[in-house]
């Protein structure tokens, strides 16, 4: 869907902006699942190149397989979709290290919002409303690099049974225990009363 709602839009932008909905040629991967269910975004694109099937690391998530299509293929900017790979800060240092532009956040900005933790240290310093969790004081300017400094990250984890307590007596109950990063949430939270 994302990839099928994105090239429609952009060739809608190429023929607004510049007469021609052809200006921009769409090279898309491709699963075996992909080309035997004959999915839409493929009929959309100028061309595929076929990727391995089955989980998401063998194909959309996989960063070095992305990359290295990109550069065989000589494109010149990669837009990842939802999910996947999109959300790998891996993504856009290794396009920008050659030479191929990604179509989306920068690195740092990736990482800093694809944490829980950092998003969080980044809308209380913004001075955004949070609701209480075991960093709700802390506020950060960002690194050189565009990341949370670590002493402060750190000081909003939960590492032991004692941080968990003492966070959630005083935050009150009931509270709920969340990885940082990753999986959507599935399988990651857990409801303490």
């Amino acid at each position: 869907m994302a990839a099928t709602k994105a090239i429609i839009s952009m060739r809608r932008w190429a023929y607004n902006e510049i007469g021609d909905e052809n200006a921009i040629e769409f090279l898309v991967m491709a699963t075996p699942e992909d080309l035997k269910a004959n999915a839409e975004f493929i009929r959309y694109a100028d061309d595929f190149v076929e990727v391995p099937g089955g989980s998401n690391k063998n194909n959309y998530a996989n960063v070095n397989l992305i990359v290295d299509i990109a550069e065989r293929e000589g494109i010149d900017a990669v837009w990842p979709g939802w999910g996947h790979a999109s959300e790998n800060p891996k993504l856009p240092t290794a396009l920008k290290e050659r030479g191929i532009q990604f179509i989306g956040p920068t690195a740092p900005v990736m990482s800093v919002l694809g944490d829980k933790i950092a998003a969080n240290i980044l809308a209380q310093t913004a001075k955004v409303p949070s609701i209480p969790w075991s960093g709700d004081s802390l506020e950060a300017d960002l690194t050189e690099e565009g990341t949370i400094p670590e002493d402060i990250f750190n000081k909003a984890m939960v590492t032991t049974i004692d941080e968990c307590l003492e966070s959630a007596n005083r935050i009150g109950y009931p509270v709920m225990l969340k990885a940082s990063e990753g999986g959507g949430g599935e399988g990651h939270s857990h409801e303490f009363k």
